[in-house]
């Protein structure tokens, strides 16, 4: 089973700056003069160099360069691992470059080759919530938690695509069982927030919403959401006070700070 890869962070290091180095293929220099078996090192060879092209140009966001580098690998139908990486890599630049239904495609080609490619699991639960394939993400996401029922990623991707269609019972349970073991987890409160709010247990809904804030006292969709369950039960003066710091802390969510203040007009107090 294979670690899960968190793409933004692979990115993130692959684009630190480094010395220059000249490449050094890992495929052995082939001992023969057979023409089958230089053109199967050639091959070889060419498959590494594109990966390497593919990274690159994925490390400095150049997604077209690097969805046609891993296009050329996948051609090449390369051996397990490489096959289903190919198709992963291929999958994330098309991804990044809004083709959502082939890069859905793709992940399908890389679990086929690899049925426990978790980080591809991951991804096409994204991607089809992304296409609203809701009832894909939904047998993916099932599948994501048999492999891995402790995983925190399986069982906030599931609680996700629960909360999507509407299932707030089986949102609250997959997000209670990552918070368990995750305690410090503030989206997932928030998300666990919105699961009881939905069941009208807004009791409960205030308790994560207000753990979640002492875990990240400026997320300002937490704050906005106390505001509407503050709403729910009846205190007015406590949701104006709630909406009016979330239009403070979403300074960078223009949306959100205006909704927000919005209802922190609407609400006359005493």
């Amino acid at each position: 089973m294979r670690v899960l890869l968190i793409v933004a962070l692979l990115a993130q290091l692959m684009a630190t700056s480094a010395p220059a180095q000249t490449y050094a293929p890992s495929t052995p220099l082939p001992r023969t003069t057979s023409i089958p078996a230089l053109r199967a090192f050639a091959t070889q060879r060419e498959i590494e160099e594109r990966f390497k092209l593919g990274l690159d140009a994925g490390a400095r966001s150049d997604w077209r360069d690097a969805a046609g580098e891993f296009e050329r690998i996948v051609a090449l139908n390369p051996a397990e691992p490489k096959g289903s990486t190919a198709q992963y890599d291929l999958a994330i630049a098309y991804a990044n470059l809004q083709r959502n239904d082939e890069a859905a495609r793709a992940l399908h080609a890389a679990l086929a080759r690899d049925p426990e490619f978790l980080a591809a699991m991951a991804n096409l639960i994204s991607i089809d919530i992304a296409r609203g394939d809701l009832r894909e993400a939904r047998k993916i996401a099932d599948r994501y938690v048999a492999l891995d029922p402790d995983s925190a990623r399986a069982l906030y991707s599931r609680g996700i695509v629960a909360l999507q269609t509407g299932d707030a019972a089986a949102a609250r349970e997959d997000f209670g069982k990552l918070l368990h073991a995750n305690p410090s987890y503030a989206i997932a409160h928030y998300d666990l927030a919105l699961a009881e709010e939905r069941l009208g247990r807004f009791a409960a809904a205030e308790r994560e919403l207000q753990t979640a804030l002492e875990l990240a006292p400026t997320y300002a969709r937490a704050r906005f959401a106390l505001g509407v369950v503050f709403l729910r039960e009846g205190q007015q003066t406590a949701a104006r006070s709630a909406f009016a710091r979330a239009t403070l802390d979403a300074s960078g969510d223009p949306a959100l700070q205006n909704i927000a203040s919005a209802m922190r007009d609407s609400i006359k107090t005493p």
